[in-house]
């Protein structure tokens, strides 16, 4: 049993600490919403006012937040874990975070002895609730080594990555290449399509190809093909903060990003249509719009197709 602390409980937050919990941890949680903490204190969790306590009643604290801004005013701000961290404890930011962030709240805490690794996650909030999630983890191999068995109560797939900020940068790789991919399927699909093929026909034509036996066109289906973008699986926003974070870390290393420089300007046009608040997949609806053709299909015709597909 390991004293476990943890900070963020929005919609995979509040997953991977339940189950922690479930794992046979003791868990100190803190939100700043204390109605999202509901079912953790019911199932035996302890709640803590400020940051600072959660770190200060832990071996071992794990936030989950929005960005870089939130990572930071939780670590090093006032009445946040470094305040309450002493030397010897360990830190791990589960968040989809910068890695220059990230490498310089490791600066910081490491002058006081205080361990710091990235953890980003990926499996979304249903892969957060059944542990079928995947956990990026960049710093020092030994306490990834030392605290396997706590990362294996969140995720069934942790891996070490490298030193520290490698598993960030995992995480925006694998991020901006999805949604750089998402962007030319908007773009090749309405070509498709206003060539004359219907949309089920091209669509289950490509997935018979290479490409399309790896899985790479089957968000479609859950999406553009039906027009579903509410609720959001991932937000825009967030979405957004995603791909403009691996940009960042091209300008800071010199290298061209053109297809994430053009998806994040889709994806900011986007957001100033308002759809921030929508699903990140929204954005493909501006291809639709300036190739004034809709890639669609009826949600029952789709949903006999994919039925007949498993059959198969």
């Amino acid at each position: 049993m390991t004293k476990v602390g943890f900070v963020g409980l929005g919609t995979m937050g509040a997953n991977m600490a339940y189950n922690l919990l479930q794992g046979g941890n003791e868990l100190v949680v803190h939100d700043i919403r204390r109605e999202s903490a509901t079912s953790h204190l019911e199932a035996g969790a302890v709640w803590a006012d400020t940051p600072r306590e959660v770190a200060e009643a832990s071996e071992v604290v794990f936030t989950s937040l929005p960005g870089p801004v939130e990572i930071e005013a939780v670590a090093l701000g006032e009445a946040g874990l470094m305040e309450g961290l002493v030397a010897g404890k360990t830190y791990f930011d589960l968040s989809t975070n910068s890695p220059t962030v990230i490498r310089r709240i490791h600066e910081i805490m490491g002058a006081r002895g205080i361990n710091v690794l990235d953890a980003p996650v990926s499996g979304g909030p249903r892969g957060a609730k059944s542990r079928n999630l995947a956990i990026w983890v960049g710093g020092d191999k030994a306490l990834f080594d030392k605290y396997k068995p706590v990362l294996d109560a969140i995720g069934d797939k942790a891996y070490y990555v490298g030193p520290i900020g490698c598993g960030a940068v995992a995480k925006l790789v694998h991020n901006c290449a999805g949604y750089v991919i998402q962007t030319a399927l908007a773009e090749v699909f309405t070509m498709g399509v206003k060539a004359g093929v219907e949309p089920l026909a091209l669509w289950q034509a490509v997935r018979r190809g290479a490409q399309g036996r790896r899985g790479s066109f089957e968000g479609l289906a859950e999406h553009l093909l039906p027009g579903n973008f509410d609720p959001p699986d991932f937000a825009l926003k967030l979405a957004r903060k995603d791909v403009d974070l691996a940009v960042g870390v091209g300008r800071e290393f010199d290298v061209p990003m053109k297809l994430a420089n053009i998806t994040l300007a889709e994806m900011t046009e986007a957001m100033n249509r308002g759809w921030e608040g929508r699903d990140s997949r929204v954005a493909m609806l501006l291809q639709e719009e300036r190739a004034g053709v809709e890639v669609r299909v009826d949600p029952e015709v789709l949903r006999q197709a994919l039925e007949a597909e498993r059959q198969q």
